[in-house]
C-alpha cells in the first residue's frame, strides 16, 4: 500500500479520515496524499476578471493556511505527507488523482446523512465512492483503534461480484484481516431458496477460487432487507470493518435503482470499504 487519498474539508470527520489514514501510513509505510477542493466554479477560474483573480487567489491563500494548521499533528510525525489544492469540486477528480499517482486507496470521513437530502443530493463520500476505481474507506468515527482483524465482505454471489472479491480479498490479506462472506436473504429482491444459494454460492466460488476451500467462510442470513442483513451480522460477528461491492451508479439510475453500497456507507457505524464492480 504506496499512497494513500485523503480528500478533507478541514471538518471534525476528515481529521478522522487523516487520523486513520495515517495508522495505516506508518503500518505499511505509505505515503498520504491530502486532497482539498475549492468552491470555486470552472467558470470564474478559467474567465475570471481582475477581481475575481484576487477571490481566487485569497481562496488559495486561505486554504494554504488552514493546511498548514490541519496537517499539524502528531500522528503525522513520520508520515511522508503531500498535500493538494484542486481549484474548484469535480467529484470524478478524485479518481483521476488516485490513477495519477498510482494510489492504492482512498480514506474519507462521513458523517452521514439519510431522507430526502440523501436521494436528491448526496454526500461528498458518496460521490467518491460513485466514481473511485480503487477501493474507498469510509471513516465515521474517531479511530481509537484501527485493526481491522475481522472483515466482513457482503455480496450477491453474481459473477460480475468475482473482481471486487478477488481485489476485496487482496486488501484484507495486505491487512492481515479474516475475510468472512455473508449474503443476505432478503424479501426485497433477493430472497433465493436454500438450494439456490448454495448453488450460487458453489458457482461464484468456483469462478473466483477454482475451488470450494472458501465455502466454509460464507455465512447466509436472513433479515428484512440487505442493509439491515449486513449490519447485523457484522455487529453479531464483532466486525472491524464492512466491505461493499459497487456498481458506481449516477444520475438517475442511482435514484431509482439505489445502492446498497452507498446506504450501508452513510449508516453504518463501522469503518466502509468499498470495491467497484
Amino acid at each position: 500500500m504506496k499512497k494513500i487519498i485523503v480528500p478533507v474539508d478541514f471538518s471534525e470527520h476528515s481529521e478522522f479520515a487523516l487520523e486513520a489514514a495515517a495508522g495505516l501510513a506508518n503500518k505499511y509505510g505509505s505515503e498520504l496524499i491530502v486532497l482539498h477542493m475549492l468552491e470555486l466554479s470552472y467558470a470564474i477560474i478559467s474567465s475570471a476578471t481582475e477581481s475575481q483573480n484576487q477571490e481566487v487567489v485569497f481562496y488559495l491563500k486561505l486554504a494554504e493556511q488552514k493546511f498548514e494548521t490541519f496537517l499539524d499533528k502528531p500522528y503525522l510525525k513520520d508520515v511522508k505527507v503531500t498535500p493538494i489544492v484542486k481549484h474548484f469540486k469535480v467529484w470524478s477528480e478524485v479518481n483521476d488523482l488516485a490513477e495519477e499517482h498510482g494510489a492504492d486507496l482512498i480514506v474519507m470521513g462521513s458523517q452521514g446523512i439519510s431522507g430526502v437530502k440523501e436521494v436528491l443530493i448526496g454526500s461528498n463520500t458518496q460521490k467518491v465512492v460513485r466514481y473511485a476505481n480503487i477501493p474507498v474507506l469510509v471513516i465515521k468515527h474517531n479511530p481509537i483503534l484501527l485493526d481491522f482483524e475481522n472483515a466482513v465482505f457482503a455480496s450477491d454471489f453474481s459473477e460480475e461480484a468475482v473482481a471486487p472479491y478477488l481485489k476485496a480479498k487482496t486488501t484484507f490479506n495486505k491487512l492481515g484481516s479474516k475475510m468472512h462472506l455473508v449474503y443476505v436473504n432478503s424479501p426485497d429482491g433477493n430472497f433465493r431458496s436454500s438450494s439456490e444459494i448454495d448453488k450460487k454460492v458453489a458457482n461464484f466460488l468456483r469462478k473466483a477460487e477454482g475451488n470450494l476451500d472458501n465455502l466454509k467462510s460464507v455465512n447466509v442470513v436472513s433479515d428484512y432487507s440487505i442493509e439491515k442483513g449486513i449490519l447485523n451480522f457484522s455487529n453479531v460477528i464483532g466486525a472491524d470493518v464492512i466491505a461493499v461491492a459497487t456498481h458506481g451508479r449516477k444520475g438517475l439510475s442511482h435514484i431509482f435503482e439505489g445502492s446498497v453500497s452507498e446506504d450501508i456507507a452513510n449508516h453504518s457505524t463501522l469503518p466502509v470499504m468499498t470495491f467497484k464492480i
